[in-house]
């Protein structure tokens, strides 16, 4: 197994934050140029080559290219990103997504709580969630109901306090890589965001000089992740108390978000870290029951908050853009959490295993990867090392995936260079964990072996 890298230098440790107002020049520099693949993909139809086609034309490496092309430029609100492919493709060799593998309606049904879910009315929903629902995220957070608020996934939390805590000429600062929702809903929602970089030199541990260098008076909202998308990596307690100390001197009036969508996702036998929810009045939670639990279907999550006003204000916000949540959805998520314990003990003991797989293969393959063991979640960041793969074999290797039937999550999605990928264990049957990781080496190979 290998070690994080660490030892960064000195001079390369300095606070380095990015003040500017990366808003149009994040468009500029990602957003791909209009394409329209309809004629490519009419001529590989009459070949019978159509689900090819449309991996290629839906992947990264093609993204790339598009991006290069002299078209208009996207126009877009919220900045484009090749994440959304996640949606769309499902290769055979899947090592892209992040969730567990997913629960299906029929283990859903054979809880003893839902014998009567055949007399659900479906109305509407209640404006904060059913207070079921919010009892049950309650419990899991030790925080009183009141407090919680659901939504339609963490997703929507993240843009409803974007746009309701960030007004004109407020500031946002948000640790990356990240989710790239947690960016683009505060661009989206046209705030002024300043990015705390995270190194993998470091292990993406948090750079308490580069938020001291961004935080000022203007900030609304910090925003940061734990256990971090893409790679995995927890935030202790005393970094959040040294963080919020910080804000407290530098930032009086921000929040502090924490994303926690896989708080629960878990190893084996590892104790469940417990939510920051009931910390510090500044801070706001959010997660969902789609990655741990297995069940983004349901398209189910919330926000944690102790202000009143804030509640209130993201409650009509809500009203505004979903009117309510889904009551089956809603009834579904609260009893799926009522028997949360039995859904992820045997997640956690499959988690255990396929992170043992991977670590395996990372040791294997010290020679050309480098890698970040996770604390939590189905995921963990890779590289590949520069001193084996220059910028061609780079190129080369994310060309060649779909030729291995393999799926992997860019690093550019993250705000990472191209040069590293998530990587999701926990999504493939065990069964196919191994298959995956040696069609992985076989695609490395190919890379470093131009024809």
């Amino acid at each position: 197994m290998m070690a994080p890298i660490l030892g960064q230098p000195g001079a390369a440790r300095q606070a380095n934050c990015d003040g500017r107002k990366i808003g149009k020049l994040w468009l500029l520099r990602f957003a791909p140029a209009r394409y329209d693949a309809s004629a490519e993909l009419l001529n590989r139809q009459v070949r019978g080559e159509t689900m090819r086609a449309i991996q290629e034309i839906l992947s990264p490496e093609k993204s790339d290219n598009v991006r290069d092309a002299a078209s208009p430029q996207w126009r877009g609100r919220f900045p484009y990103n090749e994440i959304i492919s996640l949606l769309d493709v499902n290769r055979p060799f899947n090592l892209a997504e992040s969730t567990s593998q997913d629960l299906t309606l029929g283990e859903l049904l054979d809880f003893s709580d839902l014998e009567n879910i055949r007399d659900l009315k479906l109305g509407y929903g209640k404006s904060a969630g059913s207070l079921v629902l919010r009892q049950a995220i309650a419990d899991a957070c030790k925080v009183p109901a009141e407090y919680v608020l659901t939504t339609q996934g963490t997703a929507l939390g993240l843009f409803l306090l974007a746009f309701e805590v960030c007004r004109e000429g407020d500031e946002a600062v948000l640790a990356t890589p990240c989710f790239p929702p947690s960016r683009d809903s505060l661009l989206g929602a046209g705030a002024s965001v300043r990015e705390v970089k995270l190194s993998f030199e470091n292990g993406y541990a948090l750079d308490f000089g580069q938020f001291e260098a961004c935080l000022n008076s203007k900030t609304k909202l910090v925003s940061i992740a734990s256990p971090q998308n893409p790679s995995g990596v927890r935030t202790s307690r005393a970094d959040i108390e040294r963080l919020l100390e910080l804000m407290g001197r530098l930032s009086p009036g921000a929040l502090l978000f924490v994303d926690e969508t896989y708080r629960e996702a878990s190893y084996g036998d590892d104790p469940m870290v417990e939510s920051f929810a009931s910390l510090d009045p500044r801070i706001v939670t959010g997660a969902s029951v789609s990655k741990a639990l297995g069940a983004p279907g349901l398209r189910t999550g919330w926000l944690t908050m102790p202000d009143a006003d804030l509640r209130s204000r993201l409650t009509v916000a809500k009203m505004n853009t979903v009117i309510s949540g889904s009551v089956l959805d809603e009834t579904l998520a609260a009893a799926l959490l009522r028997n949360s314990k039995r859904v992820l003990a045997p997640r956690r003991r499959l988690l255990a295993a396929a992170l043992q797989e991977l670590s395996d293969w990372c040791e294997a393959e010290r020679g050309r990867i480098e890698w970040i063991r996770p604390d939590g979640g189905a995921l963990s960041c890779l590289r590949l090392r520069a001193d084996v793969f220059d910028d061609a074999a780079v190129s080369r290797f994310w060309a060649l995936l779909p030729d291995h039937d393999l799926q992997l999550a860019s690093g550019r999605w993250f705000g990472e260079s191209d040069r590293v990928f998530r990587l999701g264990f926990g999504y493939l049957p065990a069964a196919k964990l191994k298959p995956a990781l040696a069609a992985l080496s076989a695609s490395l190979d190919r890379s470093l072996s131009p024809r």
